[in-house]
């Protein structure tokens, strides 16, 4: 589609979406993992969490050759659309929190909820509540890499990106053995919406055949906007201080 040294200009934001995107989830994923062998024990917690991260790699190595069975026109404008709206949620709900509308996610109150719904819960119970922390969680993270990394050959970038932010949250929980709570993560949201926004209306642009100026350099362009849309609307939706 586009000569190597330009596909460079969304290698590195589709490894950098998905690096962001992937630390949001597993930093989710940690604090029930976390939840689960503080209560329960290590070994239901990290068997499930293992169990999940197979599970996820494995639909990694399904879904991504086979995206390439599809018309390349028809993949642009799918998984387009689909990060469109994707990234529409993510944006929307960083904008309501950051304008206050909308509380914070809270970390640490999560990692209080978990602990107290797995006092007296069997092993098996506890298995699984690991199990389907990282399987649910993770399901975004591949979402994301497939998407942003299969319609431009950079499947391989994106997969490195979501693989670094696994590492990253995993020798923090190992070393800190508590919930990330001073990850940015609405920042993060913020920032991964409006990249995500940006491929999706990249990908639905060439899908439709559309000649974007500066080719994949446009990219960049389109994120910058976006976080400055974003910025303008959380300003405008901030609850008005009554004098």
């Amino acid at each position: 589609m586009n000569n190597l040294p330009l596909a460079w200009s969304h290698a590195g934001p589709s490894m950098l979406a998905a690096f962001l995107a992937s630390l949001v989830e597993f930093v989710e994923a940690l604090t029930i993992v976390l939840a689960v062998g503080s209560v329960r024990g290590w070994r239901p917690a990290l068997g499930g969490a293992g169990l999940g991260v197979a599970a996820l790699a494995l639909l990694v190595v399904v879904l991504g050759p086979a995206l390439s069975l599809i018309p390349l026109q028809y993949l642009q404008l799918g998984v387009g659309v689909l990060l469109l709206l994707f990234g529409a949620r993510w944006l929307r709900k960083a904008i309501l929190r950051g304008a206050g509308r909308l509380a914070l996610h809270d970390e640490t109150a999560a990692f209080a909820k978990e602990t107290a719904a797995l006092q007296g819960a069997a092993d098996l119970a506890a298995f699984m509540t690991s199990f389907k922390a990282v399987l649910l969680e993770g399901l975004e993270v591949v979402f994301i890499v497939i998407a942003v990394g299969a319609t431009g050959n950079l499947l391989v970038p994106a997969t490195i990106g979501a693989a670094a932010a696994f590492l990253v949250v995993l020798v923090l929980g190992l070393v800190l053995h508590r919930p990330l709570a001073r990850v940015p993560e609405n920042t993060l949201k913020f920032t991964v919406g409006a990249m995500i926004l940006s491929f999706g209306l990249f990908w639905v642009g060439e899908g439709l055949g559309l000649a974007w100026p500066g080719e994949d350099w446009s990219i960049p362009v389109m994120i910058l906007v976006w976080i400055g849309f974003g910025l303008m609307l959380v300003q405008m939706v901030k609850p008005r201080v009554q004098a």
